[in-house]
């Protein structure tokens, strides 16, 4: 492989597991804190039926998703389902509050706005890290 389709296969393979532990981190954190049901309550609130149990497949695929994602098994539909979730909580909670998350604002959708683009950008670059290799990658 030239050094260039290197760099940007090595440039893919990060962006994808950084993108990845974000959602890991989302899920296990609200697993070890117990905030799946109130999680599940701001659902309920929002009209889903049966919100804790949406959250816990949530959170489930969070943590199962992201691992996968992280290893680069079902790249595009994962990134796909994650850039859904994060588009409903602009909608559901972010948008609100307008574009900063700090600073001239707070919880605004800017952080969220990044995560969707990097989404995005590993969905059309998984083939370049796929030519990549896991192992070749490591080594």
């Amino acid at each position: 492989m030239p050094a260039v389709q290197r760099r940007v296969a090595i440039g893919a393979t990060v962006l994808r597991i950084a993108a990845a532990s974000v959602f890991v981190a989302h899920g296990a954190a609200r697993t070890a804190h117990g905030t799946v049901g109130a999680f599940g309550g701001f659902l309920d609130s929002w009209g889903f039926p049966a919100g804790t149990l949406v959250a816990g497949a949530i959170t489930a695929v969070e943590i199962a998703g992201g691992l996968a994602l992280a290893v680069g098994w079902l790249v595009v539909p994962l990134a796909g389902w994650f850039a859904m979730q994060i588009a409903a909580g602009i909608v559901m909670v972010h948008a609100q509050h307008g574009w900063f998350v700090v600073g001239h604002g707070q919880n605004g959708v800017e952080y969220s706005a990044l995560i969707i683009a990097a989404l995005a950008a590993v969905m059309l670059t998984d083939s370049a890290a796929r030519r990549l290799g896991p192992r070749r990658c490591a080594g």
